[in-house]
């Protein structure tokens, strides 16, 4: 069960640090996966920028329950046969890597906005595009006429400060390259380490709503 007070306590905590660090707005995106729709209702309470979801038929099944409260981004790997159905829901695709699954957004949802995933740990485990392939993945997207706000990418699987530094720095380098203003990077347990390094967007799940069920 989601406490409502529970979770705007930890949003609160969360701008109080994000504030500690910079003086830029940053998004506060409240990952959902796994949790029921109460997590949603909950985000929106407690001030959340957006919703974050990763499986698309949860997502799906989910918004036939009710309306999200807020905006939906979807952050996971994406196939592109399921454009379609999650075109009425999604607000901003994040983790778009690949030139098929952006033409499929540009005729399902034309205009949508998007962040591009980059692969900046160089892990083959990894989604997202090679920072040496960026260009042309960005000039893909807005070719199409999509929304390209900016980039997206994960901290390492393993290392310490300094490899996560090092990701987090190149993501915004990159976006200052291609002159795009989002950085989407920092989950619950690096963000504060993002939004140091630049974050625009920062994606949080555990921090808000404790522990997901095992295996998830």
């Amino acid at each position: 069960m989601i406490d409502p007070l529970e979770v705007a306590e930890r949003v609160a905590q969360v701008r109080r640090e994000i504030a500690e660090r910079t003086d830029r707005h940053v998004a506060v995106v409240a990952v959902t996966k796994t949790f029921p729709v109460d997590a949603w209702v909950a985000a929106a309470s407690a001030g959340c920028d957006g919703i974050g979801e990763n499986y698309a038929q949860e997502l799906i099944d989910k918004a036939r329950t009710m309306t999200p409260p807020l905006p939906v981004h979807f952050i996971g790997s994406l196939q592109s046969n399921k454009v379609k159905s999650l075109a009425p829901v999604v607000s901003l695709w994040q983790g778009v890597d690949r030139g098929s699954v952006i033409d499929e957004i540009a005729g399902r949802s034309p205009g949508a906005g998007v962040l591009v995933q980059v692969n900046t740990t160089g892990e083959a485990s990894k989604s997202g595009v090679d920072p040496v392939d960026l260009g042309t993945m960005c000039r893909r997207a807005t070719e199409k006429g999509l929304d390209l706000r900016g980039l997206m990418t994960l901290g390492p699987t393993a290392g310490g400060e300094a490899e996560t530094r090092r990701a987090f720095v190149m993501l915004r380098q990159l976006a200052d390259r291609e002159g795009l203003v989002e950085c989407s990077m920092g989950m619950s347990a690096d963000y504060r380490l993002a939004v140091e390094c630049g974050a625009t967007i920062i994606r949080l799940g555990t921090t808000l709503f404790g522990q997901r069920e095992t295996g998830r």
